[in-house]
């Protein structure tokens, strides 16, 4: 009896001993901590949902939302407004006059203006649309400068289009601008025909060749799409082939210089077959072979 009541009493006097091992629950908890998902979602994912859902909350209300985008507004426009980004002057250089001031009526704002109100790729395409402009570059210079490099295209021959315009063209045929009168560009020669916009590159070479008949040449005419006449003044015409044209040209040059050809009365030098050239004379030139007498006025077609 003794002995067991000694025992309960050291019993009750000892320390309680506390069990090292962690709880079912802190050990999940542990483990679920330790997933690199659910630890990226604590720290980041978490705070970002707490971040919107305050935004969401804030910008629910629309007098809110006015306010915060019409303070956007006045602080980009000041940003945009600032000096250093005003442009207050257009250069150009490389254009004519009459292109120069088609530049300026295209700009699309008033100057001065911030430079970021100024598109340049649609204000050079725009630009680069006029038939006269050949290249054209934009850049903004230090100093608020707008500068526009202009090259103009050559005019390099003149196409009498089947309504009877004049218009100057390239050495590509592409179309430089109207002409409204033939004296002002009496140095350029004149093409006519159906497509003969399309060949000015041949045009060009067989004017070339034809220098030596510069005085009395007026022009080039394509025939059916194939072929050139070279017309002359007193109505003279050189018939050249579709094929071979510098050479049958080249012959009638110096049937020219060894016979004085288009001296004579000759209307039409047919050079269209290689075997067999034709010359066709005039009215008052056949009449004389024949010992005939002619009205000058019939013959004159008066």
């Amino acid at each position: 009896m003794w002995a067991l009541r000694r025992d309960r009493q050291a019993r009750w006097q000892d320390p309680v001993r506390i069990d090292p091992a962690p709880s079912r629950l802190a050990y999940r908890l542990d483990r679920l901590w330790l997933t690199p998902l659910v630890r990226r979602f604590t720290r980041v994912g978490l705070p970002a949902l707490a971040l919107a859902l305050a935004v969401g909350l804030y910008l629910k209300d629309e007098g809110r939302r006015t306010h915060l985008a019409s303070g956007f507004a006045h602080l980009k426009q000041d940003l945009q407004e600032r000096p250093e980004f005003m442009v207050t002057f257009m250069r150009i250089d490389g254009a004519s006059d009459p292109v120069a001031a088609g530049i300026r009526a295209m700009l699309p704002v008033e100057l001065p203006a911030s430079s970021f109100r100024i598109d340049l790729e649609t204000f050079r395409a725009t630009i680069a649309q006029i038939d006269a402009v050949a290249s054209v570059d934009l850049r903004i210079r230090p100093g608020g400068v707008l500068q526009v490099d202009v090259t103009e295209r050559t005019a390099a021959i003149l196409w009498r289009t089947p309504t009877g315009r004049l218009e100057m063209l390239d050495a590509e045929g592409h179309r430089v601008a109207t002409l409204t009168a033939r004296e002002a560009r009496a140095d350029l020669a004149v093409i006519a025909g159906d497509g003969a916009a399309e060949h000015v590159q041949e045009a060009l070479t067989l004017l070339a060749q034809a220098r030596p008949l510069a005085p009395r040449l007026r022009g080039l005419v394509l025939v059916g799409g194939r072929r050139w006449d070279l017309v002359l003044d007193r109505d003279q015409r050189i018939l050249l082939p579709e094929a071979n044209a510098i050479a049958a040209l080249n012959h009638v040059i110096e049937l020219d210089r060894a016979e004085d050809l288009l001296a004579r009365d000759v209307t039409v030098v047919d050079m269209r077959n290689d075997y067999r050239p034709t010359i066709r004379l005039s009215e008052a030139a056949i009449a004389s072979l024949r010992g005939e007498t002619v009205d000058e006025t019939r013959v004159n077609g008066q």
